[in-house]
């Protein structure tokens, strides 16, 4: 796996454990048994995989439009 990938795949696993983290664990964390700890892992895999090909998508289109190196990228939207 490229580093770039792989920064990618750690970035979107972090992403996602924090939205567990943060808003599933609380409410489940004392009715935590096997099976809830199953689906919330396959929803922890559903959204790592959601957000690295969103990721995935907008890096490589910035890339494939070579957008850096032509520094088109403007957050005013004015001619300068």
């Amino acid at each position: 796996m490229k580093p770039d990938r792989a920064r990618r795949l750690a970035e979107a696993t972090l992403e996602a454990g924090l939205v567990l983290g943060m808003v599933a664990l609380p409410t489940a964390w004392r009715v935590l048994d096997a099976q809830l700890l199953a689906v919330l892992a396959g929803m922890l895999l559903a959204l790592t995989a959601a957000t690295y090909a969103l990721h995935a998508v907008t890096f490589d289109c910035f890339l494939l439009t070579n957008h850096r190196a032509r520094s088109q990228f403007s957050y005013t939207q004015r001619k300068e």
